[in-house]
């Protein structure tokens, strides 16, 4: 079989006894073996886990039950979700060792829905960054031109997919981190909506932005990922009380009637290439073909997402990574006194870009500056907010760029403001909670993929997924 087949046609086959789990893993496996070591998508691959679990597959197959909608499908998992015994490292040299003794809950909906996790895909430390050059085990690179970053923090999960390794693949996005690197990478991303998939089990970055979503080669095959691993958690405080979306029945309704609205402060912000306003601009000429309404809208406060974000974000950080101190789990280096051995362990397992941000957050949380910084920056939190329902009561989408360029080369933003920069279309959605989707809509001046962003209000994914499946389909 071919490792660019659809999960949907992958698990009809399996679950019709058509083909074997295990010959669907194996050559996935056999993919990740040729062109890995070019790529570096992976901090773990799990080969024989993986085989074992299609072996079981295939044995509920043959005794004639369902294994489930994603039977024998592949799956790469960030290295940031816990994995039951197996190494989880946050790409950080922190947690080197630490093997979880529980699993995700998407973990968990993954195996029972049948998709069989081939490996722990390589990240930005802890998930800080936009390039996944901040991971202590090395760059990914992208699939199409590897002297380019995939994007991040998910970059392992967008390579993964990009390159055939896993039909499907999940990540987390706290700022952009799943849809930047699909962007990137030429693939399908999405962030649903906050606490409309159960965090329990993802280590915490931001725990107020950061959510689960999934990658994928279209959006069909997004929006079925999506399904099973949505719905509430009581093992999470913030998890909504409402059962699983329900996505795929409705891609097919098409546009007509609805009303997109362009935000014109993300299609004007700073960067912006034009041959990335250029295909935004096509990908609205496409929906209004399709029967859409296309007008102009202004989210004023979005021009301030960028700096709220970069308080907000760091100070929620530095709480969370204060649990890292050598005593409880991951790298210990002893020294004299308590004080000294944290400070040795944090100097020798935390990275450049992730002693930055949490400096950063406790100068913002610090007496005499809350109020300056992080008390200020969720006021802007909250124009924005407020600034998105306005939008929303006169469209029922947003549509932007992703990102403001095609993927850069490895090393061109040393500079981490430069780096910073390319969360700005991304970062709204996160501070809202919104959900947003990235769907590729041709190619830049350069030949790479260019990603357009589709946004809606809380909840609103049906409509979202539909949208995407109009610009999909009219891009094909």
């Amino acid at each position: 079989m071919s490792p660019v087949d659809t999960a949907r046609s992958t698990a009809a086959a399996v679950r019709a006894g058509e083909r074997s789990a295990r010959s669907v893993v194996e050559a996935h496996l056999g993919a990740i073996g040729e062109r890995d070591g070019e790529l570096h998508a992976f901090n773990l691959v799990t080969a024989d886990a993986a085989l074992a679990h299609a072996d079981e597959i295939d044995a509920q197959v043959a005794a004639g039950h369902d294994p489930g909608p994603l039977a024998g499908v592949p799956i790469a998992v960030k290295d940031n979700l816990c994995t039951a015994g197996v190494p989880t490292t946050c790409s950080s040299k922190i947690l080197d060792g630490w093997r979880p003794p529980y699993d995700a809950t998407v973990v968990q909906r993954l195996r029972a829905a049948g998709a069989v996790s081939v490996g722990k895909t390589n990240l930005d430390e802890f998930a800080m960054g936009s390039s996944t050059e901040n991971s202590a085990f090395g760059p990914t690179r992208n699939p199409h031109d590897t002297s380019r970053v995939p994007g991040g923090s998910s970059g392992g999960s967008a390579a993964a997919v990009a390159a055939g390794f896993a039909p499907l693949a999940l990540g987390s996005d706290t700022g952009g981190s799943i849809r930047q690197p699909a962007a990137f990478c030429g693939i399908v991303g999405a962030k649903p909506t906050y606490g409309a998939v159960s965090r329990y089990g993802l280590v915490a970055f931001a725990s107020s932005l950061d959510q689960i979503g999934p990658f994928a080669t279209d959006v069909a095959d997004a929006a079925l990922l999506l399904e099973v691993i949505s719905g509430h958690d009581p093992l999470d405080s913030t998890s909504i009380p409402k059962p699983p979306l329900s996505l795929s029945s409705t891609l097919q309704q098409g546009v007509e009637g609805l009303r997109v609205g362009v935000v014109k402060e993300l299609l004007d912000a700073e960067g912006i290439h034009p041959d990335v306003a250029s295909r935004t601009r096509a990908a609205l000429e496409a929906l209004e073909g399709a029967g859409a309404k296309i007008e102009e809208v202004s989210v004023p406060a979005v021009i301030y997402g960028l700096s709220a974000y970069y308080l907000i974000a760091p100070a929620e950080a530095s709480s969370n990574l204060a649990r890292y101190d050598g005593v409880r789990y991951g790298l210990r280096v002893d020294a004299p006194t308590t004080g000294e051995m944290y400070d040795r362990t944090r100097t020798a397992g935390f990275g450049a870009e992730v002693e930055r941000r949490i400096m950063l957050g406790t100068y913002a949380l610090s007496a005499g500056y809350y109020d300056a910084y992080y008390g200020k920056a969720q006021k802007v939190r909250t124009l924005i907010i407020r600034d998105f329902e306005a939008a929303y009561e006169r469209c029922d989408v947003l549509l932007s760029p992703t990102a403001p360029t095609t993927a850069f080369e490895l090393g061109a933003k040393a500079d981490p403001l430069a780096m910073y920069l390319n969360d700005v279309c991304t970062i709204p959605s996160n501070l809202a909670g919104h959900p947003a989707i990235s769907v590729p809509f041709g190619s830049g001046d350069d030949g790479l993929p260019v990603g357009v962003q589709i946004m809606a209000p809380a909840m609103g994914e049906a409509t979202m997924f539909r949208v995407a499946a109009a610009l999909e389909g009219a891009r094909a």
